[in-house]
């Protein structure tokens, strides 16, 4: 024994290097230190193209927060018609994928067997796989005549709702995905504590486990929001192709990323104001993410439930 000991005793940890290990940490540190970077060069980019656009003598922020149309080619510069539609669509899309996202990460998590579990969870994720174009024609084609039969012709061809309800099938599997991840991390041991003082399963599932799991809904939530403000191809091809103020879901309305889509497309000169616009509207929806986002933050941290 006491030969064993002495052996112990020589034993330096720090005489083997650790290559692979300093290589890992340096590679990490490189991968966040691009990711900063990434993120204040698209910054300096927006600023720096959206600081020409508000150069303008016609552009003044009264214009741009102050009214609803917009037309640069005019003169006619309210951000408004495309910032309501944007939120309203995604207003929509939250409305279906997050209580559904979370239901179906709850069952898969605390009632599906692993058979279940392992057939019904990549059916779902296999929505994530459909591109956004044919999602955006589903919408056009199959959603908006369901819609007009139910609500008659007050909802139009082109319009928000579809839009919205399809993007809210788009984001669910990437709701419920992290949501379930969320939940299937919750120690046994709350689960276990719960049965213990006589709770039922739906009443642990809602009670204990959703609440202990709330920080990773939250990111699931945060990522879903951001991901249905910049969806694209879905409302550039359902929710219309023109700038109008209106907070009728049944209405055509063109959003931001749809406006840029469809602008970005055509022939547009260096330094125009057409041009500098898109960056305008690009910096604005930068904005507006990052605001929801600090919003829905400061939600999960107000009700999120620690166990240490």
């Amino acid at each position: 024994m006491q030969e064993l000991k002495n052996q112990f005793k020589n034993f330096d940890l720090h005489k083997k290097p650790r290559i692979g290990e300093d290589a890992i940490q340096g590679l990490l540190f490189i991968a966040g230190i691009l990711s900063i970077f990434t993120t204040l060069a698209i910054v300096y980019e927006l600023g720096k193209e959206a600081w020409l656009f508000f150069g303008d003598p016609e552009v003044t922020l009264a214009k741009f927060f102050g009214t609803t149309r917009w037309q640069p080619g005019i003169g006619q510069f309210g951000i408004w018609s495309l910032v309501t539609s944007t939120l309203i669509t995604s207003f929509i899309a939250m409305l279906i994928s997050l209580p559904l996202g979370l239901a179906s990460a709850l069952f898969l998590s605390e009632y599906a067997s692993l058979r279940a579990r392992s057939i019904l969870k990549p059916i779902l994720e296999v929505l994530a796989g459909i591109p956004t174009v044919v999602y955006g024609y589903f919408a056009l084609l199959f959603v908006t005549p369901i819609l007009k039969n139910i609500f008659g012709d007050v909802v139009q061809v082109y319009n928000m709702a579809s839009a919205g309800l399809v993007m809210g099938i788009m984001i669910l599997p990437l709701i419920s995905s992290m949501s379930e991840d969320a939940l299937s991390a919750v120690p046994r041991a709350l689960r276990e504590g719960a049965y213990a003082m006589g709770a039922t399963k739906f009443e642990t599932s809602i009670q204990v486990v959703l609440p202990a799991a709330l920080s990773g809904i939250g990111a699931a939530l945060i990522i879903g929001i951001s991901r249905a403000v910049g969806e694209t191809m879905i409302v550039a091809v359902a929710a219309g192709a023109g700038p109008n103020f209106t907070f009728d879901p049944f209405q055509a309305a063109e959003t931001m990323t749809g406006h840029i889509a469809r602008i970005s497309g055509g022939d547009l000169s260096y330094n125009t104001i057409d041009y500098t616009s898109l960056f305008a509207i690009a910096l604005m929806l930068f904005l507006v993410t990052l605001v929801l986002n600090l919003i829905s933050q400061q939600v999960v941290s107000r009700f999120r439930e620690r166990y240490e």
